[in-house]
């Protein structure tokens, strides 16, 4: 019995070295996946951070696992699907957010400065009055990339539509919100 209890703080302690090293191993990946779909940094330090949070409280499970950066890896993807399942029912009850890029560049685009709440909560309101009325094919590629988190080219893939058809459809769809965001200064 001695035996065991001093064999458990040495497998913690080593599998709390092996989480350490998987997580300066894989961070930058994870986080640049994260990146990739869409998130800011500061939402993909979240979820890489809550990942490792919850493998360091499953710890006495660590020495068990084989290959620590594959099964760190599932729960990421897991954590990732959710998010984006979160934010698919948010889309289907009519909430919306634009990424904060995406509203920046419609901004210049409109010659807005919305340095007060107020305008900004009303530009919100406008611009998604805009995306609503977009045709839908360039809505399609706008809300695939701004809130799908999608690329041109995983678009294409999925539409069978070309990377140029892609880019085109998204830039008239920005010059439309420029235009239409134009018209609610000018009210």
């Amino acid at each position: 019995m001695k035996t065991m209890k001093h064999d458990r703080p040495a497998e913690n302690t080593d599998a709390h070295g092996r989480i350490e090293q998987a997580y300066r191993s894989d961070k930058p990946r994870l986080l640049a996946r994260m990146r990739a779909a869409g998130r800011s940094l500061e939402e993909a330090e979240d979820l890489v951070h809550d990942v490792y949070t919850e493998t360091l409280a499953r710890l006495p499970l660590v020495a068990d696992i084989r290959n620590l950066s594959a099964w760190i890896n599932s729960l990421f993807t897991r954590r990732l699907i959710d998010a984006w399942r979160h934010e698919k029912v948010r889309k289907a009850c009519g909430e919306t957010d634009v990424a904060e890029d995406t509203l920046r560049e419609i901004i210049k685009g409109a010659g807005l400065d919305p340095l007060e709440a107020y305008v900004r909560d009303c530009l919100v309101d406008a611009l998604n009055d805009a995306l609503r009325a977009l045709p839908a094919a360039q809505r399609r590629v706008v809300e695939a990339q701004v809130f799908g988190g999608l690329t041109f080219r995983e678009i294409a893939e999925a539409t069978g539509e070309s990377i140029d058809t892609l880019t085109a459809r998204k830039r008239y769809a920005l010059r439309n919100l420029s235009r239409a965001l134009r018209h609610w200064i000018d009210r």
